[in-house]
């Protein structure tokens, strides 16, 4: 029972989140009906949609020790120690993606404000950093976990990002309207993309 309560935390979290998310991603259309204090609701809908996405790491956790009742093995057929190298290897290339993204963006990470400008850093090379690292650590999570349950679970975490992202880049065009697209154009989404 409470394998089944925590799954079905864990899937209404990851939907609040994204949620949130999605709405914190969107200040310059918020702001043509509600001003600019559009920017720091916007702010608080992503404090929120952090808190949904410490829930959903809390309910990972619970998982190693009510797995649900599935036809699948608890855990991985080798060691922990082998599942833990997969996570740090996981966890070094997504996580120097995710740094240099959340460096290279400042404080716009968690504070929506109207007064930033287009990113530098990694962010001439692509336009979504810290997603591309943040999602991975779902992955590092599940196999520190050694669940081949969490391991498939964690593949829902990509369409839910990839939306949030394309919900950012349509605010974005608002704010910037042609400079965007133009660095859009330019700019791989989560792959660099080739010189021409």
């Amino acid at each position: 029972m409470i394998a089944w309560i925590n799954v079905s935390v864990l899937i209404s979290s990851v939907v609040l989140f994204a949620h949130f998310y999605i709405k914190s991603a969107g200040p310059a259309a918020l702001e043509k009906k509600i001003g600019e204090k559009a920017y720091s609701v916007c702010t608080q809908y992503r404090v929120v949609a952090s808190i949904f996405l410490g829930i959903a790491v809390f309910n990972y956790v619970l998982s190693y020790f009510y797995p649900l009742p599935l036809p699948l093995p608890r855990t991985f057929p080798w060691s922990w120690w082998g599942s833990a190298l997969v996570a740090l290897v996981i966890a070094l290339l997504g996580g120097y993606i995710w740094f240099k993204g959340m460096k290279d963006a400042g404080e716009e990470t968690m504070l929506v404000k109207k007064e930033h400008t287009l990113y530098k850093g990694i962010y001439t090379k692509i336009r979504h950093p810290q997603a591309a690292g943040e999602v991975t650590y779902w992955w590092v999570i599940a196999f520190l976990l050694n669940s081949p349950f969490l391991v498939l679970f964690s593949f829902v975490w990509i369409p839910t990002f990839y939306v949030m992202c394309l919900a950012e880049e349509n605010d974005l065009i608002i704010r910037y309207g042609e400079k965007y697209l133009e660095y859009r154009k330019n700019t791989g989404f989560i792959i660099p993309k080739r010189s021409e």
